[in-house]
């Protein structure tokens, strides 16, 4: 029986050689923040938090080579492995990058580049993974999307401006996008053809390609629409809009020994865990062998509006066990009715509950997260992205929690902790029954699937993200379900047997 051939080593070239001449800045628009963070960071997560890269290089402008490196280091990129200065153009920038990557590697290997610009933050892991998957089969891949617009050819006739000669078939027309994968052998080969072609000239990787090694074909994942270019003024605000909405998946584990090695031996704090996806959290992590103190207003009489008991509950967790890994906040109240018609001690009850007590519980969670390099995982509502009518307090409040989650991500960055948020779609809890009655059971998520992606996120290295948790995630691989089903069967049969139920 033939086995599955060994997959090719992938290395993530982030290509960040503009200068921001054309948007009018004095600093290269990869430095720009949005978000919080520079486009740069944003991008060279991507790669980071990608299962599928194994390896960074990253060519920066020569003049700003110090402030790339400044970012990395920051950011504790541990997969760029080079900073190193682009060249005058796109091509001599891709001929530095072929050679660094060339010297990695042993006489007669070959591995898998991928070209990004580094002013497209918005890429997704799907796209980085279908690109990887093609080049196990073909030798370069091209991202592109299909044109909405319709595309014209035109022709200027002196001072009476331009007209149109063509109009394509815009259903053959594609809009180019990055990353652009190829073999290095392959993409080698073409530049070493290009070089001595006195006219060669090109902006793009996979044009090299087409005209030099015509025989080889070149395959096109489907990009996105998110997988924008930042290069106008109007870019940037629309870029900094999308990363408000922008929402990700937490890569899910591959089984149940995969959680019990992340988390056993671990801290965790749970306000809000007598019931609901708080409860939940803690039952599955004592199932792998977290060490958890679940809080509650029915179970501890922990009140999180009370600033006093937040504090007594950590420094107790702390005593007891000498460290604090995770602190989770699942608490909330969601009262329905309009806003005029809404007393003041609901109002007051909203406020504290749902926003004043998620920033006492992060500020007093600092110091002992920062010891461990632990993480803050709170939680918003998708009416965060859209106010809805006769739930004004609670929408408004879970949209407070994405600010939150995105400021405190870049405040900590430096101290090593992070803090994302989850996003579950309509769950079967308690809170939601109450406010909504029964509802068709399979039009809900189950609390159990949103504790476990909640788990993915604490033990990931994602931080400053909102995480999506849908019913039916077409992010997610078969494989990457089966262990998530499998993972979360185990530890409930396993607890539900130790509870005598």
């Amino acid at each position: 029986m033939s086995s599955r051939p060994v997959p090719h080593r992938t290395i993530a070239v982030v290509l960040a050689g503009g200068t921001g001449q054309r948007i009018g800045l004095e600093i290269p628009k990869q430095l720009l923040k949005i978000a919080g963070k520079s486009i740069l960071e944003h991008t060279l997560h991507i790669f980071e938090n990608a299962p599928d890269v194994d390896e960074v290089i990253l060519l920066m402008t020569p003049a700003y080579l110090d402030d790339a490196r400044r970012i990395v280091d920051k950011a504790r990129l541990r997969k760029v492995t080079a900073v190193l200065a682009g060249g005058s153009t796109r091509s001599e920038t891709t001929l530095i990058a072929i050679g660094a990557a060339t010297e990695r590697l042993g006489e007669g290997e070959d591995c898998n580049l991928l070209f990004h610009d580094a002013v497209r933050p918005l890429l997704s892991q799907r796209v980085v993974r279908e690109c990887v998957e093609s080049l196990e089969r073909y030798q370069a891949v091209d991202v592109a999307i299909p044109s909405s617009d319709t595309v014209i050819v035109t022709r200027t006739h002196g001072d009476d401006g331009e007209f149109i000669t063509e109009v394509p078939d815009r259903s053959r027309l594609r809009r180019g996008q990055t990353p652009q994968g190829f073999r290095l052998s392959t993409i080698r080969a073409a530049y070493e053809r290009a070089v001595a072609d006195p006219f060669f000239q090109a902006t793009d990787d996979c044009s090299v390609v087409v005209k030099y090694l015509p025989d080889v074909p070149v395959h096109v994942v489907t990009g996105d629409d998110y997988n924008m270019k930042v290069t106008q003024p109007v870019d940037v605000f629309i870029a900094d809009k999308l990363f408000q909405l922008a929402s990700h998946a937490a890569p899910a584990q591959a089984g149940e020994a995969a959680y019990r090695e992340q988390l056993s031996g671990k801290t965790m704090v749970v306000f809000g865990g007598s019931y609901g996806i708080g409860a939940d959290i803690c039952r599955i992590a004592e199932g792998f062998g977290a060490r958890v103190f679940a809080l509650g207003r029915s179970t501890t009489g922990t009140h999180v509006e009370n600033l006093d008991h937040v504090e007594e509950a950590l420094a107790h967790a702390y005593a007891e066990t000498g460290r604090i890994d995770y602190v989770v906040n699942t608490a909330g109240v969601l009262r329905v009715g309009r806003l005029a018609e809404t007393d003041n001690e609901t109002i007051r009850e909203a406020l504290e509950v749902n926003y004043l007590a998620p920033v006492n519980i992060a500020r007093t969670s600092y110091k002992y997260l920062s010891e461990t390099e632990g993480q803050l995982l709170l939680f918003t509502s998708s009416s965060y992205t859209r106010g809805r009518a006769e739930y004004s307090l609670y929408s408004s409040t879970k949209a407070a929690m994405v600010n939150l989650t995105q400021a405190l991500a870049d405040e900590w960055a430096e101290d090593g902790i992070r803090v994302n948020c989850v996003n579950p779609e309509r769950t079967a809890t308690p809170m939601r029954t109450k406010a909504f009655g029964r509802e068709p059971q399979d039009s809900l998520l189950t609390s159990e699937s949103v504790a476990l992606t909640s788990l993915d996120v604490l033990v990931s290295e994602m931080t400053g993200h909102v995480i999506d948790v849908r019913k039916q995630d077409p992010t997610s691989s078969p494989a990457q379900r089966s262990g998530f089903e499998a993972a979360l069967a185990s530890v409930l049969i396993r607890t539900s047997e130790d509870q005598g139920v």
